[in-house]
């Protein structure tokens, strides 16, 4: 399974493609961050979002996207910023024909730490950790999408055996 994690935001958007190979190892094929001027127009934001997104899926072929869901922010216009980031994320992946799961913070967290109240550091090292990186993924943004893609494939592994004993 191949899976691209996005981590929407206004100033960086992370991106994290990871492979779990047959014998249950999880490689990270790239990772890295799409950097917004502050000076752009948020329309001009939102097209190097989605060009650059859309470029990473084709070269990286992912099976699926997974992405960060929504979470109550005090700053209504920083929500709205993000909402319009997660829309133009969610479309790249429909264009590239690609389906998206959603997760909560608290959910990323849980399956890749084993605390959903853990801080950014601890997801970061465990990150480094499953993925048996020598260095930090950098920027943050870049590690939290890879926590979300190895989330998901946590997540799908789970449901399979679900439905394998439910039967």
């Amino acid at each position: 399974m191949r899976v691209m994690g996005i981590d929407c935001g206004g100033e960086y958007t992370g991106f994290g493609v990871v492979e779990e190979t047959r014998d249950r190892k999880l490689i990270c094929q790239t990772t890295g961050a799409i950097k917004l001027k502050s000076g752009m127009a948020m329309a001009a934001k939102l097209q190097k979002i989605f060009t650059e997104l859309t470029a990473i899926m084709a070269e990286h072929q992912p099976e699926i996207v997974a992405i960060e869901d929504v979470f109550y922010a005090l700053n209504v216009k920083t929500a709205l910023k993000l909402g319009q980031v997660r829309g133009v994320a969610m479309l790249a992946a429909s264009v590239s024909g690609l389906e998206v799961a959603e997760y909560s913070p608290l959910s990323i967290k849980s399956a890749v730490v084993g605390y959903g109240r853990a801080e950014k550091q601890q997801v970061q090292q465990m990150v480094m950790r499953l993925l048996k990186l020598t260095v930090p993924p950098e920027p943050m943004d870049a590690s939290d999408a890879l926590a979300i893609a190895i989330c998901h494939i946590h997540t799908a592994a789970t449901q399979s055996k679900y439905q394998v004993a439910a039967r």
